[in-house]
């Protein structure tokens, strides 16, 4: 079975939506333009590269789409070293102390994540006068390889735009080879060493 993915690129959606021979994200990018200012001519291509992310999850509906377990995913530069981090939330399902035994849950009917036609959902607030919850999520933060990221572009031009985009589809390579593996096993349901 084929690992599925945790990140990609929405590229139909994009072009299907684009205007005046742009892709939607591209577009955005240069009604946004501002937004990049203080990354023209860094050495660093870091907060370029961490601005273009934050526009393309920004969209609606995104650039950038994740895994139905996927909750959020940003990417910083780290003031501390001028390196990428990614901070990612990952619906989990109970750690294995809590499924051990039911005996914690005093028949309570502790309910897991609510799902709707297979995507995860925050229960409603009927759900929660009915019952409670508890909803495990890993928060996994790392390191971003920053190898094949473009430079930053020395000023507002036309450039600016493929540039990010190019950023986007690194980053999206970079988070997917990263955390594919963590999201196949989770959707496998079964301990990796059984």
């Amino acid at each position: 079975m084929p690992e599925p993915r945790a990140f990609w690129l929405d590229e139909q959606f994009d072009r299907e939506h684009g205007a005046e021979g742009r892709g939607r994200y591209e577009a955005e990018a240069l009604r946004r333009i501002d937004e990049f200012a203080d990354t023209w001519g860094d050495i660093a291509p870091v907060t370029f590269a961490a601005t273009a992310w934050r526009l393309a999850t920004e969209l609606s509906p995104g650039y950038v789409r994740w895994n139905r377990r996927i909750i959020s995913a940003t990417c910083t530069p780290r003031r501390w070293d001028g390196s990428m981090t990614c901070a990612v939330s990952v619906i989990s399902r109970w750690p294995a102390e809590l499924t051990w035994t039911k005996q914690w849950q005093r028949d309570r009917g502790w309910r897991d994540w609510p799902q709707l036609f297979g995507q995860y959902t925050t229960p409603s607030d009927q759900d929660l006068t009915r019952s409670p919850h508890l909803r495990a999520m890993l928060q996994v933060e790392a390191p971003v390889p920053l190898d094949d990221l473009p430079p930053a572009p020395d000023g507002p031009d036309k450039s600016v735009a493929p540039t990010a985009r190019r950023a986007v589809i690194v980053l999206a390579r970079e988070l997917n080879e990263l955390l594919a593996p963590m999201i196949g096993q989770l959707e496998a349901g079964v301990p990796a060493d059984s």
